[in-house]
């Protein structure tokens, strides 16, 4: 273990000043100039029509669009899973969640992560001489060596799962407050909520919680400020980097007392778009300033809107799922509806990737991972298969073809965790399992297993309202082509080196900066190290 403590010791100090101590940013003549670097930014839980450059209706989103409009904008992009976890692991790793081992997601006690015999992006580039950061949601464990510094990123800062998974003292839109909770005998939580014993959400700066409760009043802002920095210090170093950003936004609204007045009175959602498009535009401009010729922006989302959230949800566009719609329940985030997967996607690199292009090429979230390790001229790790394609020729050569094939697995609607449940065959996409999410309504569509299964034409029918007739010739011409692509990715999974996650809680792993305070409080002007093994 001492090399586990070494690790711990080293990655933990913090960021002061203009120096990360611990981030090597020396260079030689063999990597100055010739890798590109990469930033990531994945949204959460943003809809395909939030969006606009996609959806008219949309006018919250300027910069991005900018950015659309100077580069690639991606309109049939697909998360590989419709909720956190899975698909974070599956954009760091190229493989489904099946191969992977995450299927669902961690919570504030889960006391594992990703699986660590997958190997993940930040490791490979590491290993090929990038300096690796991660600002934002992580989301794939916390607890000794899941967390962000020990799965490649030599810099990370952020709160390690949602921002709603925790206590706040600044709650605004369904976050749960923070007061001081009573001691001695009397109830520690009066049906007002006027106390709350949960655990603080926790800022980290690499192994240090620097801040808990976090105010999430500043944390968009915080977020910028860490990213420019980071770009800044490792575009001036000659060595290539990574910066992967996961978002607060859209999951839910931060606190609204810092959301500027929408003129037309579209309320907090809107309001918090303009600030996850501001934070971009700051990232975007940073780029531009310092690495603009080399560096390769990818902007894309986890899953879609939550649609229980209602008026706090996102847009899907014109993929509502009217089918799912008409049984009742969600067709939006969880579900293998087009509303729960199909995501917003934008690429970015002047003078490699054309302008003001708009792709039609079937892609996935599957894909950065491949596409990234081909431009950085790094090799896909050896002994198991990945669920991702190179798309460098759709970047670059204009390439409309993509996947012919996509599965999507169930993501906590109805079904085991996991299953490959609609499968995406060139135009058509087939349902096995539908229902089990919740709606707006309150109401939660029936659990149906479809033997055969609903087929649609997505390019007829892209809002998914009446499937096939399953007499029809064009049903029967599809259905033996789909049982097979299907009969082959599992034949594939069997074959292949699969892990399983550590699913199991333990309170005692949450994290914490001061155990002897009610929901863990510390001063925000100390950093209080956190212990990451016992």
């Amino acid at each position: 273990m001492a090399w586990l403590f070494l690790k711990v010791l080293l990655v933990g100090v913090s960021f002061l000043g203009c120096l990360y101590p611990l981030v090597n940013f020396c260079f030689n003549e063999e990597t100055r100039g010739q890798k590109p670097n990469f930033v990531i930014v994945l949204a959460d839980d943003m809809g395909w029509g939030d969006l606009g450059a996609n959806w008219a209706e949309t006018k919250d989103t300027a910069n991005l669009d900018k950015m659309a409009a100077e580069g690639l904008r991606f309109v049939d992009f697909h998360a590989a899973a419709s909720t956190c976890s899975p698909s974070r692991a599956s954009l760091l790793t190229g493989r489904l969640g099946l191969r992977n081992g995450v299927t669902h997601n961690f919570a504030v006690t889960s006391v594992g992560g990703l699986p660590l015999n997958e190997t993940t992006l930040a490791e490979v580039l590491q290993q090929a001489g990038y300096v690796t950061g991660m600002i934002g949601k992580w989301h794939l464990g916390h607890h000794s060596s899941y967390h962000p510094n020990f799965r490649g990123f030599d810099y990370y800062f952020g709160i390690p799962y949602s921002h709603d998974m925790g206590c706040t003292d600044t709650p605004g839109y369904n976050h749960p407050p923070c007061p001081a909770c009573p001691r001695g005998d009397r109830p520690s939580r009066s049906p007002d909520r006027d106390c709350y014993t949960d655990v603080a959400l926790p800022l980290y700066e690499n192994l240090d919680i620097v801040e808990q409760p976090v105010n999430l009043s500043r944390l968009a802002q915080k977020y910028a400020e860490k990213a420019t920095q980071f770009i800044q210090h490792a575009s001036t170093s000659g060595r290539p980097f990574l910066l992967y950003v996961g978002l607060a936004h859209m999951h839910v609204p931060l606190p609204v007392t810092q959301l500027s007045a929408d003129p037309w009175g579209r309320g907090p959602y809107a309001a918090g778009l303009r600030e996850m498009d501001s934070l971009m535009g700051q990232i975007k401009d940073t780029v531009d300033r310092t690495a603009k010729e080399n560096t390769l922006i990818w902007f894309t989302g986890d899953n879609g809107p939550w649609a229980q959230k209602c008026e706090l949800a996102g847009s899907m566009g014109p993929f509502a799922g009217l089918w799912q719609v008409h049984q009742g329940g969600s067709p939006a985030k969880q579900t293998t509806w087009e509303g729960g997967h199909r995501v917003p996607a934008v690429a970015y690199w002047p003078g490699r990737i054309p302008t003001n292009v708009t792709s039609t090429a079937l892609l996935s979230v599957l894909d950065i991972f491949p596409t990234v390790l081909a431009l950085a001229g790094a090799r896909l790790p050896q002994g198991r298969h990945f669920d991702g394609l190179d798309a460098s020729e759709v970047l670059f050569g204009g390439l409309q073809s993509g996947h012919r094939v996509l599965f999507h697995p169930n993501s906590g609607a109805a079904g085991e965790y996991g299953a490959l449940q609609a499968v995406r065959l060139e135009r058509y996409k087939a349902f096995f399992v539908t229902g089990g999410a919740r709606a707006c309504d309150g109401s939660v569509g029936p659990e149906q297993h479809h033997e055969p299964p609903l087929i649609f034409n997505l390019e007829d029918d892209g809002a998914e309202a009446a499937p096939l007739e399953t007499g029809s010739a064009e049903y029967q011409r599809v259905l033996p082509k789909v049982r097979e692509v299907l009969a082959d990715v599992l034949h594939d999974i069997a074959d292949d080196h699969t892990s399983k996650a550590d699913y199991t809680q333990d309170p005692s792993v949450t994290p914490c900066c001061n155990p002897h305070r009610i929901a863990c409080r510390c001063r925000t002007t100390s950093l209080t190290r956190q212990k990451h093994q016992e």
